[in-house]
């Protein structure tokens, strides 16, 4: 215990920095909904409609909506700053979310379901891009910056731990429709606090973002890595649809949280872990590891029997996912000019986001037909991908970027993860 305090120094280093635990604590209960919204909306689809592939469709319906508005909005972002775009449309957001839980509960008609779910995706914005902005403004060494990152991808596993438990508690116990519930009040409690700390937010951009909307994807680096995130996160989407499915195909379907909750926790401990170290090995190289070791890691869902070996095998391979994501963010800060970087983070997250929006809705259709294991292959098939796509941009990545952006020092490797 004595080498506790030692341990945790870089980041009492970074939190003692003005304004940032407070930013950073917001932003933990703002970014909830990103673990609740689509398994809350599996859950209560498939209940109140009786389809898991309806489910997955309505809940791709609103994370695609999200991965589409969402870099526009970080865009807008970047030139009119945090606070004055992302107020009304984090208040606008909880209201077509709250719609979406009224049009279920009646019954409502199927294109309701798309819509609200579609306008709340839309219009919610990346949390988590919001507030690596704010710590990449607010800290100069690289050091530190790879250790605010770790700090968040550890909070976000956090967040991806709690969410899902709890969604699945209320929505099993409760009313189906009852796990969307505390989304609606975290987006409007957790995201308004967070918008009203202005002293940290970041400056606004007057001449980075005068480009074209795609600006920041003709870096072939970055291509490469929307590409890996959009296949990371058909795994994660998937394997969402499919744990709920082999849960009630076990017999204990309120279980499903759990188990989801225990792959978040093995990648929230190796996210702390990861930030407390400053590696050698160069960014791309641990990036392109940590998507392998994950792929393999997720195949063996496919072949598991029970509950607890498949909580026992997503703890394990839960370690792989915060080096991944942290290290693919960190080189968004290597590939997209400084002005730009609200938005260069926004394409990565809503890349995961519309590959958790494939996966579900793909892995619910297989459900439907072949049970939990349908939703398991699609798991195993984005896993392929997804290493693939990132042996095969390795070298691009190796290069670095190719046009001007922040770099944050090749010495320590970590700087921008």
């Amino acid at each position: 215990m004595g080498e506790n305090p030692e341990v945790l120094q870089p980041y009492r280093t970074v939190l003692s920095r003005p304004g940032t635990l407070a930013f950073s604590a917001a932003g933990v209960v703002a970014r909830m909904p990103m673990s609740m919204v689509a398994i809350g909306i599996v859950l209560m689809v498939s209940d109140l409609y009786g389809s898991y592939g309806l489910a997955g469709q309505v809940a791709a319906a609103h994370v695609v909506a999200h991965a589409v508005c969402a870099p526009q909005l970080a865009r807008l972002v970047d030139r009119h700053g945090q606070a004055r775009v992302m107020r009304p449309a984090v208040t606008f957001a909880a209201a077509s979310l709250a719609a979406l839980v009224a049009v279920a509960s009646v019954g409502g008609p199927v294109p309701l379901l798309f819509l609200t779910a579609a306008l709340s995706g839309a219009t919610a914005g990346s949390v988590g891009a919001l507030v690596r902005a704010r710590w990449s403004h607010a800290l100069d060494d690289p050091r530190e910056v790879h250790t605010a990152y770790s700090l968040e991808s550890a909070l976000d596993e956090l967040v991806f731990v709690v969410g899902p438990i709890v969604v699945t508690l209320l929505a099993t116990t409760l009313a189906p429709q009852s796990g969307l519930v505390l989304p609606v009040v975290a987006m409007l409690l957790g995201g308004l606090a967070f918008l009203a700390q202005r002293r940290t937010e970041p400056p606004t951009a007057l001449h980075d973002v005068s480009g074209g909307r795609l600006d920041v994807l003709r870096s072939a680096g970055m291509i490469v890595l929307v590409v890996v995130f959009v296949a990371m996160g058909a795994i994660f989407g998937a394997t969402d649809v499919a744990t709920v499915a082999f849960a009630e195909e076990q017999g204990r379907k309120g279980l499903a949280g759990v188990v989801l909750a225990a792959f978040a926790l093995g990648s929230l401990l190796s996210g702390l872990g990861y930030g407390v170290r400053h590696w050698v090995a160069p960014l791309w190289r641990r990036f392109v590891l940590s998507v392998v070791l994950l792929a393999l890691g997720v195949s063996l869902f496919f072949v598991v029997e029970s509950l607890l070996a498949l909580a026992a095998v997503m703890f394990v391979t839960g370690f792989a996912i915060a080096p991944s994501l942290i290290t693919g963010n960190g080189l968004v800060q290597e590939l997209v000019a400084p002005g730009r970087l609200t938005e260069g983070l926004t394409w990565v997250s809503t890349a995961l986001g519309a590959g958790v929006a494939v996966g579900a809705s793909v892995g619910g259709a297989l459900i439907d037909r072949d049970g939990a294991s349908g939703g398991f292959l699609v798991v195993v098939a984005a896993a392929v991908t997804a290493v693939v796509a990132a042996l095969a941009g390795s070298r691009t990545l190796r290069r670095g970027p190719g046009s001007p952006g922040r770099t944050t020092g090749s010495s320590v490797g970590a700087g921008s993860a």
